[in-house]
């Protein structure tokens, strides 16, 4: 007897008990979904049966694809808001207090993680043996890896406001991790972003509370020791890329000659070092 239940994880999120997150099971017979379900109901307190393996896993692709897509439209809508001189982590703010019909996604430099910026595509993949073709899968996998370039190219456009190359620039990246307060680097759009400031002439340095040493991985192989930050006045710019709540984010600002922010992690700061991108 064969079941699957996919995996509904959100790293560093408290606030849902592991047992309260309903768990979908989809067996390749009733009696093997019944099975599942019995074991699973010994541990969480809701199970969500569904008819097939192959509807859980479509469950499990529905609800990376939904975020995913999501993410690409308040990233493009921040693009846009950047040249339209309007704040989109303002509208967002505002938008969310409507009871109906809208949920809150966030801008940011690019994916991460294990799931959203890589099972969808394993759907679109797999849909060409079906001649279909997953146009918004893909539309938004453009968008939100590009997301990272744009970050270097934001870096690049601040530092020739202050009549800096970007060659030559020390950088200081704030966060590899992907996700705030969690120690994993799966697919991080920091590590992108860290090679290509290395590829057009920058000098790179990086701090993150979880990681002391960041080495080789699936696309990178950096080979970074951590930086401290007692010294942030020695680079040309600080890159504020996961917004661990550990950082004095006042103190950055004050100690550093600029700061471009991806995360509005700076919010209420007010200072004219400030770059967000």
């Amino acid at each position: 007897m064969v079941s699957f239940s996919p995996e509904r994880e959100d790293p560093g999120n408290d606030t849902v008990a592991r047992c309260d997150i309903p768990k979908v099971v989809g067996g390749m017979s009733p009696s093997a979904s019944e099975m599942a379900g019995a074991l699973y109901r010994s541990i969480f307190h809701r199970v969500v049966p569904v008819s097939s393996p192959a509807a859980a896993e479509m469950t499990k692709l529905l609800e990376n694809i939904y975020r995913c897509v999501n993410i690409a439209l308040v990233n493009e809508l921040k693009l846009l808001c950047l040249r339209m001189g309007i704040d989109i982590w303002e509208v967002i703010q505002a938008a969310s207090t409507k009871p109906f019909g809208f949920h809150p996604f966030y801008p940011g430099p690019g994916l991460g993680g294990h799931c959203i910026p890589v099972d969808p595509f394993y759907l679109s993949w797999k849909a060409k043996e079906f001649d279909f073709h997953t146009r918004f899968i893909e539309l938004a996998g453009e968008i939100n890896t590009a997301m990272p370039y744009h970050v270097v190219s934001s870096v690049a456009s601040a530092l020739n406001r202050s009549r800096k190359s970007l060659n030559g620039a020390r950088v200081m990246v704030l966060g590899v991790a992907y996700k705030r307060d969690i120690d994993d680097l799966r697919e991080s759009p920091s590590l992108t972003i860290i090679e290509e400031l290395q590829k057009q002439g920058a000098e790179v340095s990086y701090n993150d509370p979880y990681f002391a040493k960041v080495g080789q991985g699936r696309k990178y192989n950096l080979q970074m020791t951590r930086t401290p930050l007692d010294n942030l006045a020695q680079f040309d710019c600080v890159l504020i890329v996961t917004d661990h709540s550990d950082y004095d984010y006042q103190r950055i600002v004050k100690e550093s000659q600029l700061v471009v922010d991806t995360r509005n992690a700076t919010k209420g700061i007010q200072s004219e070092k400030i770059v967000h991108c």
